[in-house]
């Protein structure tokens, strides 16, 4: 490393003019940032975190030493050092003046300007994303990331890095980061440092060195509150800024000081060196990528999955797949279809986990825990736990495979899957209650949405200390009646004196019986349910009825319209074990869960 610094001012580049007009044109809050720190400074060179030392007070100064821990890191000119947020321009040129190769880029417009106005074409500046840079055939010895890694995808990052750098090359990172999540916490924004870290170890990288600088970065959020207070009206006048906006912007630096304070965020600086080349890629999968994915489909389940069941499952963008490619080929899948639930009595997304599949014969350069290890991690870090799209998850695996899960610590056992089986009945009618078959000739009829709905806020109701999947009416359409494979059979059950819905089936008839798919009622009303299915089962001569229930609620349907059958099954109910989120414990045996669940019945 070269062990250079950069003490020395940098008036030759600095904004000094004492003109608002500079800064009108940068986004906000950039253009607040940066004229807060000209009328405090007298000069701005960077737009990024200062870390203080003991007794500092001049962020100018703290600022420079930021920029210094990652100068002196750097490997010896002339090497060829990629910069992704160019910001002002300061960096590039310090670096182009001591020999080194350098490339700045920036998506925005504006910073282009100001960096041309400040050093004219002398700097080799470009606007474009990291994300849209293409290999060369001259690689990168050193990508730096001084404040921007929080806008692009850690796994965009790491893929990227493997084109752009040789071999031996350096990342360096110096940003902001969540620390932890907490159950209250939105979507903050911030990358989580421990995914971070453990994404880089699957995709080829080594961590070199990890400083922790929060205590060092935390003043600069103090410096801004006090630096915005004292100068608010200039800021409003010169900027043409709304007080409101402001305002908001003041809350916004309180609650990251906040989050600092408590430990919730920090401020590092990270040093990954490429340890190995990877063969293959691992990659969100989109709709284009349709056909890549019935492939894989086809070859490893050895039948077909339609286009039109593939927009069933995955169209909806509340749901979410990534993949593994190897030469342009997909390797394997793994699928998650997001769901509405209420988590003891609360709305949230959960998602479903579904088409997991590895081509065993071509994963060349995986390392030792394989392509399903790959994906699982990535994706339950990317999409499950506080503040990211889904709380929680669930699926349907075997016991085979949920040990496999287990093993990497991924998963961990929550509950299992019972079926219960009685006879069918009298076919006779009853005398309090009527059926009312439910088809896309009434589905959006108002007194079959009413009817539906009243249902499901009835069964809401009772399984407020439980977690269960929305079932309106929205969801009995998309999910029966829109079904582009299956056929079912929805009835209501009416009272047949007062005409008030008492509950919905969901019948399927197959080579087994007539099968409860589902269920939507009050709780109190499931044994009439029950007795009405074994009633349509008689009629149309099926041999047994059947459900498939979570454990933890099969007593209410063995007691329930005559003695049924209990036996067990191979399904477990699995629970994210790997990122921040709702703790086993507390989701053991509290999922209400049915064949109708399942996306692939």
């Amino acid at each position: 490393m070269n062990g250079f610094s950069s003490e020395q001012a940098l008036s030759d580049g600095s904004i000094t003019t004492n003109s608002s007009s500079l800064f009108k044109s940068f986004d906000f809050p950039l253009n607040v940032y940066a004229y807060v720190l000209f009328l405090n400074e007298g000069s701005v060179d960077y737009l990024h975190y200062g870390l203080f030392e003991p007794g500092q007070t001049n962020l100018r100064r703290a600022q420079q030493f930021s920029t210094d821990l990652i100068l002196d890191r750097l490997p010896f000119p002339p090497s060829r050092i990629l910069e992704v947020g160019a910001g002002l321009g300061t960096i590039c040129h310090l670096l182009t003046k001591r020999n080194y190769q350098i490339h700045s880029i920036t998506p925005d417009h504006q910073q282009i300007a100001e960096i041309r106005r400040r050093f004219g074409t002398e700097l080799n500046v470009t606007q474009q994303r990291f994300e849209d840079l293409a290999p060369t055939s001259e690689s990168y010895d050193a990508i730096l990331f001084q404040e921007s890694a929080q806008y692009i995808e850690p796994l965009m990052i790491f893929n990227k890095a493997q084109d752009l750098l040789a071999k031996e090359g350096h990342i360096f990172i110096i940003d902001e980061f969540a620390l932890r999540r907490s159950e209250i916490a939105a979507n903050e924004g911030l990358h989580l440092l421990k995914d971070m870290l453990q994404l880089s170890v699957r995709l080829g990288f080594e961590l070199v060195e990890h400083l922790d600088l929060s205590a060092e970065a935390t003043p600069t959020l103090q410096y801004l509150l006090c630096a915005i207070d004292k100068h608010r009206q200039q800021l409003l006048d010169d900027l043409d800024l709304k007080s409101s906006r402001l305002d908001q912007l003041v809350q916004s630096n309180q609650d990251y000081l906040n989050k600092y304070t408590s430990g919730q965020f920090g401020y590092a600086l990270l040093h990954f060196r490429k340890k190995r080349q990877l063969l293959w890629r691992l990659h969100p999968l989109n709709a284009d990528q349709m056909t890549y994915m019935l492939a894989l489909f086809e070859k490893i389940f050895k039948h077909k999955m339609s286009p039109e069941m593939w927009q069933w499952k995955y169209g909806s963008e509340r749901c979410k797949a990534i993949g593994i490619w190897c030469e342009n080929a997909l390797i394997a899948h793994y699928g998650g279809m997001g769901r509405s639930v209420l988590y003891f009595g609360k709305p949230q997304m959960a998602v479903q986990i579904g088409d997991v599949m590895v081509d065993r014969i071509k994963h060349p350069g995986l390392v030792k825990k394989g392509p399903f290890f790959q994906m699982a991690a990535t994706f339950l870090e990317r999409y499950f736990g506080y503040g990211k799209p889904y709380l929680l998850g669930f699926g349907f695996p075997s016991e085979r495979h949920l040990q496999i899960g287990g093993c990497h610590e991924l998963y961990t056992d929550t509950g299992r899957m019972v079926e219960i089986a009685w006879n069918p009945c009298s076919s006779q009618p009853l005398w309090l209650s009527q059926l009312k078959t439910i088809d896309q000739g009434n589905i959006n009829d108002d007194w079959v949405i009413n009817a539906v709905n009243q249902c499901w806020h009835g069964m809401a109701t009772d399984l407020n200390t439980a977690i269960v999947g929305v079932r309106d009416w929205a969801y009995l359409r998309d999910r029966y009646l829109n079904h582009p494979q299956y056929k079912y059979r929805i009835i209501l059950v009416l009272s047949r004196l007062s005409g008030r819905v008492k509950g919905v089936l969901v019948l399927q008839s197959n080579s087994n019986g007539c099968e409860i798919m589902d269920v939507i009622a009050p709780l109190k009303q499931i044994s009439l349910l029950i007795t009405q299915a074994r009633r349509v089962a008689r009629i149309n001569g099926d041999r047994r009825v059947f459900c498939q229930i979570t454990n933890n609620f099969a007593d209410r349907f063995i007691s329930a319209s005559g003695k049924g059958v209990l036996s067990e099954l191979p399904i477990r109910i699995p629970a994210n074990a790997w990122s921040d989120g709702p703790s086993p414990q507390l989701l053991m045996d509290r999922w209400w869960l049915m064949s109708g669940d399942m996306d692939f019945r």
